[in-house]
């Protein structure tokens, strides 16, 4: 035990005598006489920002800018007779209607041989869905009205913003396909 303090008062005699001043600290010296004698530098104003100005998106009633185009001759096709537009409250809604179509891909398409043509449709969760014309698919109603190799075309029913319903020709292209 004596042994321990007598090395630790040792330990720290040596310590004090190595950071006293009788040693040569000239260079030291020099340096922050150098540093000093610098011209200090300029430190730049924070640059003013333009205050943030909100934007109310007012077009969401119409077509989508990112979307394929409606086909004219499906458009055509489609005809009211004469009847108001409305979603059928009633209909048991589908699975692929819990998705928006934006979420939704064609993937392919399946054929029987002398049968109908189905379009595969990855939905929401990354799993592949079989549909055929007439099933919906989409948060706005959307009726398949026809299926081809490359695109599924759609009519959605959406609100008018007036407090009625109006038709919407969409189309689902195949995924990959030129013109997506």
């Amino acid at each position: 035990m004596i042994i321990s303090r007598m090395l630790l008062l040792l330990c720290s005699g040596i310590a004090v005598a190595a950071c006293s001043s009788s040693g040569n600290v000239s260079d030291l010296q020099r340096y922050v006489d150098d540093v000093s004698s610098k011209p200090r530098g300029r430190v730049e104003p924070i640059p003013e920002f333009k205050p943030y100005e909100s934007f109310s998106y007012s077009a969401s009633a119409l077509r989508s800018p990112f979307g394929l185009p409606a086909i004219a001759e499906e458009t055509e096709k489609i005809s009211l007779n004469g009847f108001s537009v409305r979603p059928d409250p009633d209909r048991a809604k589908e699975y692929l209607e819990q998705f928006s179509v934006d979420q939704l891909g064609m993937v392919g398409t399946l054929q029987k041989p002398q049968g109908d043509l189905f379009a595969l449709i990855r939905d929401g969760y990354g799993g592949v869905v079989r549909v055929k014309e007439g099933e919906y698919m989409g948060r706005n109603h959307g009726r398949i009205v026809s299926i081809q190799d490359d695109r599924i075309n759609l009519i959605e029913i959406v609100p008018d913003g007036q407090g009625g319903w109006l038709e919407r020709p969409r189309t689902l292209a195949l995924n990959g396909a030129p013109g997506e």
